[in-house]
């Protein structure tokens, strides 16, 4: 089974800065180049849902949820991993039934979240679950959305973050769990 320091050597190795994407002054973190070594994608989804157990490796949480669109990619098989359920935060207008919606502001503009108000029951405990974490402000919304639903966010986990932005200032006292920090 491979270890964090696997995942984090393959996050250094394989991500990709792609300058002035999407709009100049941003520097895009790529781990597509991640997701298609086959190792090294095993490496991050093992390290990933390692927040999601206690330290005796017992699963504490009884859902996953991935934001839009590239935390579906990851939350989908650390929930498989953890043996819970997946729930997938959507952008605006993207889900069929009945939502709750948290607007809030991103690196780069802004955008609106929603989920099922079903898709989590009162008083599960979530792990949310993203790529990357830069001004927290897509946890926070994300967060907001797990409660809406009567859920408790109880961690999060992501490839990296972006420390030089404080993403934690806006995440507050949310458990993060990052394989690696720029």
């Amino acid at each position: 089974m491979p270890d964090r320091r696997t995942a984090v050597e393959a996050l250094r190795r394989l991500t990709v800065d792609v300058p002035d994407w999407p709009e100049a002054g941003v520097t895009f973190k790529d781990v597509t180049p991640v997701l298609a070594d086959h190792a090294a994608f095993s490496a991050v989804i093992t390290a990933l849902a390692a927040a999601g157990r206690d330290d005796h490796g017992t699963v504490v949480v009884d859902k996953v949820v991935g934001m839009e669109a590239r935390g579906f990619i990851l939350a989908a098989p650390v929930a498989l991993a953890l043996g819970v359920g997946f729930v997938p935060i959507r952008k605006a207008g993207k889900l069929p039934r009945e939502t709750h919606a948290v607007a809030y502001s991103l690196e780069y503009g802004e955008a609106t979240l929603e989920v099922h108000r079903d898709a989590i029951a009162p008083g599960e405990r979530v792990l949310l679950v993203d790529d990357v974490l830069a001004t927290g402000g897509t946890v926070a919304a994300t967060r907001e959305l797990v409660e809406a639903c009567g859920g408790t966010a109880v961690g999060v986990a992501v490839l990296m973050e972006l420390g030089f932005l404080d993403p934690r200032s806006v995440t507050g006292d949310l458990p993060v769990e990052s394989l690696l920090t720029l």
